[in-house]
C-alpha cells in the first residue's frame, strides 16, 4: 500500500470549499482532471456506500469512513464497477481523505492517500490538476 499526499491553499472558506468538493455539479466539474463525465450516486452519510461513474457506468464503490462537514470526508474503497456491476477488490486499508483546515487567509485543503500500487501514478499524475480546478471554482464561483 502506497500513501501520497496533496496540499493547496485556498482563498475560500472551509465551507465554500467543501461545496465545490461534494456538490453534483461542482464534483463533475473537478474530477474532468481524472475522467470527462465523472458523476456519483449515493449519499454522503458515515457508513453509507457511495458509487462514483466514468460515463459508461464504469468505476469504483466505497464506503463513506467519516463525514464531518466542512472539515473531513473519507473514503474506504471496497471495490470495481464494470457495466454495472460490482466486484469487490481486496485492496485492504485503501482510503481516500479530504481533509479542510481554516487559515487566515482561506483553507488548506489537504489530500490523504492510501492506495495500491497499480494507482499511485494515476493519482500522482492527476490530483495536483483536479486540486487546481478546485482551487478555482472556490476562489471564483459565486
Amino acid at each position: 500500500m502506497q500513501k501520497i499526499f496533496f496540499e493547496i491553499q485556498i482563498d475560500a472558506t472551509p465551507e465554500k470549499v467543501w461545496e465545490v468538493l461534494w456538490s453534483d455539479m461542482t464534483y463533475r466539474q473537478w474530477t474532468t482532471a481524472f475522467t470527462e463525465g465523472s458523476f456519483y450516486q449515493g449519499t454522503f452519510e458515515e457508513g453509507s456506500t457511495m458509487k462514483f461513474f466514468d460515463p459508461n457506468n464504469n468505476g469504483m464503490y466505497s464506503r463513506v469512513e467519516k463525514n464531518r462537514a466542512h472539515e473531513e470526508m473519507k473514503f474506504l474503497h471496497l471495490g470495481e464497477i464494470y457495466n454495472g456491476v460490482e466486484t469487490e477488490r481486496n485492496w485492504g486499508e485503501a482510503t481516500e481523505a479530504y481533509i479542510l483546515e481554516e487559515t487566515e487567509t482561506g483553507t488548506i485543503l489537504k489530500i490523504e492517500i492510501q492506495t495500491p500500487e497499480e494507482f499511485k501514478e494515476f493519482f500522482e499524475e492527476k490530483f495536483p490538476t483536479a486540486l487546481g480546478i478546485v482551487k478555482n471554482l472556490s476562489e471564483n464561483q459565486l
